[in-house]
C-alpha cells in the first residue's frame, strides 16, 4: 500500500470562477492554467461541511471530454488530501450526469459505504477537445446539483483562496480497469474504486419500466428503432441497455463509441446538429435513403438531454414531458401508483399545464435548472418534471435523463401498441396527434442567440425591461408590427419562491404573455463557456383540433416578427439570424 503525505501548496484567485446553473464552464485552456482546477476543488471541499469531506465517500466521473483523465487523477489526490475516505470512479472515467444521481443514490460500495457527494466533469452539450470546452459541477447526497447557497460559498471562496491541499506522491490510478486501489495517508487507508458504468444505472432502469414490454415492441417487425449518443457517454450504455437486454439491432445504434471530442461534432441533440440521425428519420434534405425508422432517439455528451423523433416527424421537448406525464401512469410500472405532481421550467410551453389541469395534479413553474425539480421532487411533490432544453426526467434522480426519457417513449408506444394486432402501428406521430386532439397543441420555438458580445445582450435585457412599464406602448409598437397579433396583457421578470425552502429567485427570465394565451420570453442562458447566450421563446396555443396541423414555424411567424422587431435584436446584437432554431 502506498503512502502518501499532505501538501500545501500556495496558490492566488482567478477572478471567473462563479458557477453557472450546471457548474463552472470553461474552454480546455482555462482549466489547464497553472493551479485553476485546484482552485476550484478547493474552493468546493472548504464550502461543504465536514462530514461531507472528512471521511466521506465521492463520486469523480463525467462524460469523457478531452482534459476529464487528467482532471480525475488531480481531484483523487485532492480528495486523498482534505480527507475523503474513498473515491468511486466510473470505468475508463465515464458516467452519465443521471447514472452518477443513480450511484449515489443507489450503489453500496463493497465495504458497505455511500456516497456522500459527486464531482461531475462535463460541459453537457457543449462541444469538446483541445480548442474546446471543459466543466465541473458538484452534486449533494441527494444526487442532485448543488443548491445556490452552496454553489454561492464555492464563488467566495474562489475569490479569497490562497492555497490548497494534494496528495502529490499518489501515483495515477488506473481507471481503465475495475479494481480498488488502496493507499495509506497521515488520517488512515484512501481508496480508489472502479467500478462498471453501466451496472448500477441499467438496475435501477429495470425497477421503472417493464423490459419485456419494450423487448416485444422491438422485436416487432413493425417497428423499427434508432440511437443517437453522439459519441457522448451515453454510448456507454447503448449496448448493454438496448442491445443486450432489449433486442435491438447493433445496426440501430449511431455514434456509440465515446470520444474526448465527440468525434468533431457538437453533443447536442436537437435537429441542427444530430444531423446523422435527422437525416436518418427523413428530417433533412440530405435523408438517408429508404424508410425511415419508426422511432428514434439521441442523447448529449453527458446523455442527461433528449431529443425524440418519430419517423419524418420532430417531438418538441415540451410536448415530450406532457405525454410522457399524461401516458406515465398506464405506460409505466414505476409510475402505476399515480403521479405526486408535474412541474417545468418557466421558458418551458404550458402543454404540461394543460395535462396537470386535466388529470388534476400538483403543477409547478420553476426557473431554469434542475436543482430547482430537486426539491420539490425531496419533498414528494413532483413525480415527472421537464425543459424545453431538450431535458426531461422524473423522481427516480435528481438529474434529468436522456436514457430513462428515450425508455419512457418505447414504453408508451409499446403500450399504446399492445392490444394493435392490426396491420398499422401506432405511431409516435399517431401518439401526438392524439395528445393535441386531446389537449390542444402548443406551438413552440426556441431562438438561441450564442456568443453574443455580454455587454451587448445586457443592454437588450435592459430594453425589454424598460418596456415593461408601459403596456399601451408596447402594444402600440406589436400593433404598428403586426395587427394580427392579440394584445399584451401582462410582462413581468419571472421570480420564484422555492414553496419548500423559502429561497427566492429573481430575474429568471422576462415574459410578455399575450390575451390569447401565447407567450414571449427572452432569457440569457449560462451555460456556454464564453460571451452571452440569448435564448428567445415563442409560443401560440391552439385549442381548435381542426388547425393544430399547421407547419409549426408558419403558425409562430407573425408572433417572431413581432419579437424580433420589438426587442430590436438585430440593431442590438448584430445578428440577422439565430445560431440554432429548435
Amino acid at each position: 500500500m502506498v503512502a502518501f503525505k499532505v501538501t500545501t501548496v500556495k496558490s492566488t484567485p482567478f477572478d471567473d470562477q462563479k458557477p453557472g446553473t450546471s457548474g463552472l464552464r470553461k474552454k480546455v485552456k482555462v482549466f489547464k492554467q497553472p493551479h485553476y482546477l485546484h482552485n476550484f476543488v478547493q474552493a468546493t471541499f472548504s464550502a461543504l461541511s465536514a462530514e461531507k469531506v472528512k471521511g466521506a465517500t465521492l463520486v469523480v466521473s463525467g462524460d469523457g471530454r478531452y482534459f476529464s483523465e487528467e482532471a480525475i487523477q488531480i481531484i483523487i489526490k485532492m480528495s486523498a488530501a482534505n480527507g475523503v475516505r474513498r473515491v468511486w470512479v466510473g470505468q475508463n472515467g465515464l458516467l452519465s450526469t443521471p447514472a452518477v444521481s443513480a450511484v449515489i443514490r443507489e450503489r453500496t460500495g463493497h465495504d458497505g459505504s455511500k456516497a456522500t457527494g459527486s464531482f461531475i466533469l462535463t460541459a453537457s452539450h457543449n462541444p469538446g477537445g483541445p480548442t474546446e470546452d471543459f466543466g465541473i459541477k458538484y452534486n449533494m447526497e441527494n444526487g442532485g446539483p448543488a443548491p445556490e447557497s452552496v454553489t454561492d460559498k464555492i464563488f467566495e471562496n474562489t475569490k479569497t483562496i490562497q492555497e490548497y491541499l494534494i496528495a502529490e506522491d499518489i501515483p495515477d490510478v488506473d481507471i481503465s480497469t475495475v479494481a480498488v486501489t488502496s493507499f495509506s495517508g497521515p488520517e488512515g487507508q484512501f481508496d480508489v474504486d472502479v467500478f462498471d458504468s453501466a451496472t448500477d444505472y441499467l438496475k435501477l432502469m429495470k425497477s421503472i419500466f417493464d423490459f419485456q414490454s419494450i423487448k416485444q415492441l422491438l422485436a416487432n417487425p413493425k417497428f423499427s428503432f434508432c440511437y443517437d449518443a453522439l459519441h457522448g457517454v451515453g454510448g456507454a450504455y447503448a449496448t448493454r441497455i438496448f442491445v443486450e437486454e432489449l433486442g435491438a439491432k447493433e445496426s440501430s445504434l449511431l455514434n456509440c463509441v465515446p470520444k474526448e471530442d465527440f468525434g468533431g461534432g457538437h453533443p447536442d441533440p436537437n435537429l441542427t446538429y444530430a444531423k446523422e440521425l435527422v437525416a436518418r428519420m427523413g428530417l433533412s434534405k440530405t435523408s438517408s435513403p429508404g424508410e425511415p425508422p419508426e422511432f428514434g432517439a439521441a442523447s448529449d455528451g453527458d446523455a442527461d438531454r433528449n431529443m425524440i423523433l418519430g419517423k419524418r416527424f420532430f417531438v418538441t421537448p415540451s410536448d415530450s414531458v406532457a405525454i410522457i406525464a399524461a401516458n406515465a401512469v398506464q405506460a409505466i410500472p414505476y409510475f402505476s401508483g399515480g403521479l405526486k405532481g408535474v412541474a417545468r421550467s418557466m421558458p418551458t410551453s404550458a402543454a404540461l399545464d394543460v395535462v396537470a389541469n386535466h388529470l388534476n395534479l400538483k403543477f409547478f413553474e420553476v426557473p431554469t435548472g434542475w436543482k430547482f425539480f430537486g426539491n420539490l421532487m425531496d419533498a414528494g411533490l413532483c413525480s415527472v418534471c421537464g425543459e424545453e432544453s431538450f431535458g426531461t426526467g422524473s423522481d427516480h434522480i435528481r438529474e434529468k435523463d436522456g436514457i430513462w426519457a428515450v425508455l419512457a417513449w418505447l414504453s408508451i408506444i409499446a403500450y399504446k401498441n399492445k392490444d394493435n394486432s392490426g396491420d398499422k402501428l401506432v405511431t409516435v406521430e399517431d401518439i401526438v396527434v392524439d395528445h393535441w386532439a386531446k389537449f390542444g397543441r402548443h406551438y413552440y420555438t426556441r431562438y438561441d442567440y450564442e456568443n453574443v458580445d455580454a455587454g451587448a445582450a445586457k443592454e437588450l435585457m435592459a430594453h425589454l425591461v424598460k418596456l415593461q412599464s408601459s403596456l399601451d406602448e408596447v402594444n402600440n409598437i406589436v400593433k404598428g408590427i403586426r395587427s394580427d397579433v392579440s394584445k399584451v396583457v401582462n410582462a413581468d421578470e419571472f421570480e420564484y419562491k422555492d414553496p419548500v425552502d423559502g429561497s427566492i429567485s429573481k430575474h429568471q427570465g422576462i415574459r410578455y404573455l399575450f390575451e390569447d394565451g401565447s407567450r414571449l420570453v427572452f432569457r440569457l442562458s449560462g451555460t456556454g463557456s464564453e460571451g452571452a447566450t440569448i435564448r428567445l421563446y415563442i409560443e401560440q396555443y391552439e385549442k381548435d383540433a381542426s388547425k393544430t396541423g399547421r407547419d409549426s414555424q408558419d403558425a409562430l411567424a407573425p408572433l417572431v416578427e413581432v419579437a424580433l422587431k420589438f426587442s430590436k435584436m438585430q440593431e442590438f446584437t448584430g445578428r440577422n439570424a439565430p445560431t440554432v432554431i429548435t
